[in-house]
């Protein structure tokens, strides 16, 4: 499994070098690079003027450091991030996603329904909690330290706790 070094957020527009101020508005994105996923932060003048190309993105705060760390990452955002995942074929996508389905198995938004095997994959089929649609999800037999890191790194990433 590849490491994936996940920067904190700098309070600086990415786009611009400007440093976003505390309690100001801006936009915290997951940009493709040749590297793998990285967070970037955007200004919110930077970001409705240039429109930058990103995988997903949020809108958020910057808090001030004596502020209480507030979770602005909510589960619809997880799920269209999770489902976005889907289309992707990245072993370090798989591995990201596999791992956010446990968190969203944790949050009860997924259900475990059963597993198959194809072409030599594991492949769990989970079920939407509250309906009876499902979604297929490839198990890449993580071990326990992978799976705590991809956890740690989700978090760093959309700055929550898992």
């Amino acid at each position: 499994m590849d490491e994936w070094e996940i920067d904190k957020p700098l309070g600086q527009c990415y786009g611009t070098g400007k440093k976003i101020q505390y309690g100001e508005e801006y936009f915290g994105a997951l940009v493709e690079t040749q590297e793998g996923l990285q967070r970037r932060d955007f200004c919110t003048e930077y970001w409705e003027k240039e429109k930058p190309d990103v995988f997903c993105y949020w809108k958020t705060r910057l808090p001030h450091p004596d502020q209480k760390k507030q979770i602005f990452v909510d589960d619809e955002m997880l799920m269209a991030f999770f489902e976005r995942l889907g289309r992707e074929t990245e072993q370090e996508k798989i591995n990201f996603r596999f791992v956010l389905a446990l968190v969203l198995m944790r949050k009860r938004r997924l259900k475990y329904d059963s597993s198959i095997m194809e072409a030599d994959k594991e492949i769990w089929r989970l079920r939407f909690a509250g309906d009876k649609q499902t979604v297929d999800v490839t198990n890449p037999h993580l071990d326990d330290e992978q799976i705590e890191q991809l956890s740690t790194q989700i978090g760093q990433i959309l700055q929550t706790d898992f």
